[in-house]
């Protein structure tokens, strides 16, 4: 076993502290990463705190992952050693059903296994970025450039393709009127993408204080939600809204912001269930959708099209023994836009 240590949860009550835990083996077709960055997800906090469902303890979070590899398996054929890599949300699925045949490992319809709070095949539990290493199937782990800052990159993993992955299934792109819900760390990056995708880019936020900021991502218009005559102003006139908040909302007074036809997609995750209108929907066959990660070819994809077009994360690098003060942050609000935890601080 490999010896490793990190910042676990012990219990849904307890703080993140210091632990040291044991990592298997590197096997034929595994990589071993010594984590130098970890992105602080809104999900890590929901899962230690049990706020979706309840949790494997001690818990290592942490699934926006990037760092060196240092050993690998005498099978692997993806990867050396010195090679940047990456894992994201996901570090095994069953590979054989039709959505993991279809690079759709992240619907897996056996259960993918999480990086983090879940059980692998073995039946033990995983841990996740919040630690010094990590040991995957070299499968589900990501090539990185090494033209951009890997600290900038981590949030990519899952921020970034979270927003990515809807977008391009959509085909959100020129021609379109795309609102972004909410300007955090998902937010930020859907408004680079849909700019980058070429779309007419519209930052739906309830802070007036975030227009300048939203413009400086690339945004073309700001309207502020709790201001009813800018409400108004866009009533009816979006294709899609790509809703990207993790706290109780209002989903009726978006969906009448949409075209008909339009698509209002979730990718945020509230802790409470929405309540929708069946006449919001009804008034112009409009949509509701969800849109989870994505699988590890649409990933690469994703990483690939940011090293082309010089596209990370804002971020805020932290020390891990900052992480409750940055959760705190987190949860007003007060992060531009992703933390990511310096792991040498470990």
């Amino acid at each position: 076993m490999i010896a490793s240590k990190g910042y676990a949860a012990q219990t849904p009550q307890s703080d993140l502290a210091a632990w040291t835990f044991e990592r298997r083996e590197v096997g034929a077709h595994d990589v071993q990463i010594n984590i130098q960055f970890c992105g602080v997800c809104h999900s890590d906090l929901h899962q230690i705190k049990n706020d979706w469902f309840p949790g494997i303890f001690p818990m290592v979070p942490g699934h926006e992952i990037v760092g060196t590899i240092v050993k690998i398996g005498s099978d692997v054929k993806k990867f050396k050693n010195g090679d940047l890599a990456g894992v994201g949300c996901l570090v095994d699925s069953c590979r054989t059903c039709d959505n993991c045949k279809e690079g759709l490992e992240q619907y897996c319809s056996n259960h993918s296994v999480g990086t983090y709070n879940s059980k692998g095949k073995d039946g033990l539990p995983t841990y996740g970025g919040y630690s010094n290493n990590i040991v995957v199937h070299e499968d589900f782990a990501l090539h990185l450039s090494d033209k951009l800052s890997l600290a900038a990159t981590a949030p990519l993993l899952c921020a970034g393709i979270t927003t990515y992955s809807p977008l391009r299934f959509w085909k959100v792109g020129k021609g379109h009127k795309l609102a972004i819900l909410g300007l955090g760390g998902l937010g930020h990056m859907g408004v680079k993408f849909g700019v980058a995708f070429g779309a007419e880019v519209t930052v739906l936020s309830t802070s007036p204080s975030k227009e300048k900021e939203a413009k400086a991502l690339g945004a073309h218009n700001f309207v502020v939600t709790s201001d009813l005559a800018q409400v108004a102003a866009v009533k009816g006139s979006f294709d899609f809204i790509l809703d990207t908040v993790s706290a109780k909302h209002d989903i009726n007074l978006y969906l009448s912001l949409l075209r008909t036809n339009g698509i209002h997609i979730c990718v945020g995750a509230p802790s409470e269930p929405h309540s929708i209108s069946a006449f919001s929907l009804l008034g112009g066959r409009k949509s509701v959708a969800g849109s989870g990660i994505g699988g590890l070819p649409e990933t690469q994809e994703m990483l690939d099209f940011c090293a082309k077009h010089n596209i990370v994360s804002d971020i805020e690098l932290i020390n891990i023994k900052d992480i409750h003060q940055s959760y705190e942050r987190m949860l007003k609000g007060d992060v531009r836009y992703r933390f990511v935890i310096d792991m040498a601080t470990l």
